[in-house]
């Protein structure tokens, strides 16, 4: 009998130990099985996908300060574009020019007020002449704010019978201020003046 019960105890001992690692192993199972959701939905988050032309892209999120340098340099380089490509069409000019001064503060508004007053704008409308600008570099100093910047550019003014080319400098600030659909990069650019403009040898067309 008493064999009977130590068997009986034993057996207990055996189903109780056994017990225990099944429930550490299922409880090992469902933490890993919570930290691998938990990770699958953190990468899910950093995916975005853009719809393009009836198709779904990949785009991966990233910090701002990560891009921090080449959203600088490509909100410089629109307000270059809409400030300096001009057509001879008076509604164009005033178009280009609204989208660019929404980028700048009130020293981009003097130039332009500026060179409207010297009657720049006219003379291009008269003469039909197109003006285009190539960005050629950008220098951004990252190690102060605002950031300085210097841009480095060749305007190219489009006449009947030649080409002009001019080499143009600029610099400026650019301080950080709330994204709009006006300013999606969430830069203002401040202080921006010309520091070179000057005439390269004309080209016949």
């Amino acid at each position: 009998m008493f064999s009977h019960l130590k068997n009986i105890d034993s057996a207990f001992k055996h189903i109780k130990a056994f017990s225990i690692v099944l429930l550490l192993v299922c409880m090992t199972l469902s933490l890993y099985a919570v930290f691998k959701s938990y990770q699958m939905v953190a990468s899910a988050q950093q995916r975005i996908y853009i719809l393009a032309n009836g198709k779904a892209i990949e785009a991966f999120s990233a910090d701002r300060k990560d891009n921090i340098p080449v959203e600088a340099r490509d909100h410089i380089s629109m307000f270059h574009q809409w400030f300096f490509s001009l057509d001879p069409d008076e509604k164009v000019i005033l178009s280009n020019l609204t989208k660019a001064l929404y980028l700048a503060d009130g020293s981009a508004k003097a130039q332009y007020d500026n060179l409207r007053e010297s009657g720049y704008y006219a003379s291009l409308i008269s003469g039909n002449i197109s003006q285009e600008i190539t960005v050629d570099s950008i220098r951004l100093d990252m190690d102060q704010y605002p950031f300085f910047f210097t841009c480095y550019a060749t305007q190219k003014l489009i006449r009947s019978s030649s080409l002009l080319y001019r080499s143009l400098v600029t610099q400026g600030y650019l301080r950080h201020i709330s994204r709009s659909d006006h300013n999606p990069h969430g830069f203002l650019i401040e202080r921006w003046s010309t520091l070179e403009n000057k005439d390269l040898p004309d080209r016949k067309r």
